[in-house]
C-alpha cells in the first residue's frame, strides 16, 4: 500500500487522495482477521483541478488528463489497475452544486465507509480525510451517505453487486443516518 501511495505522490496531483476500496477493504479485511488481502478491482485516485478538462470532457467518462495520469501511474507502478478521477467535474454527474475540493466530492460517495481518503506527505506521514468520520468504517457498518430513494437504490446495488456481505460477513447494514 505504501508503494501505491508513493507512486501517486510522485505525480503531485492537486488536492489528491486515494480512497474507496483501497482503504475500506483493507480495514474490513483486518477486522475480519483475514491473512490475505481481498482483491480490489482498482485503486481510486482522486484530485481536484478546475482547469484540466474541456467543456466537452466535463461530462465524459474520462478526460485526456485523467488518462494521462493513469498512464503515468502505470509506468511508475505497472500491474495496478489505476482509476484517476478529477472531482472538479463529478458534481455534474450527480446534479450537485460544484464541489470546492476533493474532500467535498468524496463526501457524496454512496456509503459512509467508502468516504475515506489517504495520501502521503513529503515525510511519508499518512494523512487521512473522512468527511463522515471513520466510526462506520471501523465498526463494520454499511450506511448510505444520503437517504434518497436514488441513493438507497445505488447503495443496495453496490452491496449486492460487490458481494460485500459474503466477503465480509460481520458487516451490518444500517439505513438510518
Amino acid at each position: 500500500m505504501m508503494g501505491v501511495l508513493k507512486a501517486a505522490r510522485k505525480l503531485d496531483f492537486p488536492d489528491w487522495w486515494i480512497g474507496a476500496g483501497f482503504i475500506r477493504s483493507k480495514v474490513w479485511d483486518n477486522l475480519h482477521n483475514y491473512k490475505v488481502r481481498t482483491p480490489i478491482p482498482d485503486v481510486d485516485v482522486i484530485y481536484f483541478d478546475k482547469t484540466d478538462f474541456s467543456n466537452e470532457e466535463a461530462v465524459a467518462e474520462t478526460t485526456k488528463k485523467e488518462t494521462e495520469y493513469e498512464n503515468l501511474l502505470n509506468e511508475i507502478m505497472p500491474g495496478v489497475e489505476w482509476s484517476v478521477t478529477n472531482q472538479a467535474r463529478m458534481h455534474l454527474f450527480h446534479n450537485h452544486n460544484p464541489y470546492k475540493s476533493s474532500e467535498e466530492g468524496l463526501s457524496y460517495w454512496v456509503e459512509t465507509a467508502t468516504c475515506v481518503g489517504v495520501k502521503l506527505n513529503d515525510k511519508d506521514n499518512l494523512i487521512l480525510i473522512a468527511p463522515h468520520g471513520i466510526n462506520d468504517l471501523v465498526n463494520l457498518i454499511l450506511r448510505p451517505t444520503i437517504n434518497t430513494s436514488e441513493n438507497i437504490k445505488k447503495f443496495n446495488e453496490r452491496i449486492s453487486g460487490k458481494k460485500w456481505l459474503t466477503k465480509w460477513p460481520k458487516l451490518k447494514v444500517v439505513l438510518s443516518t
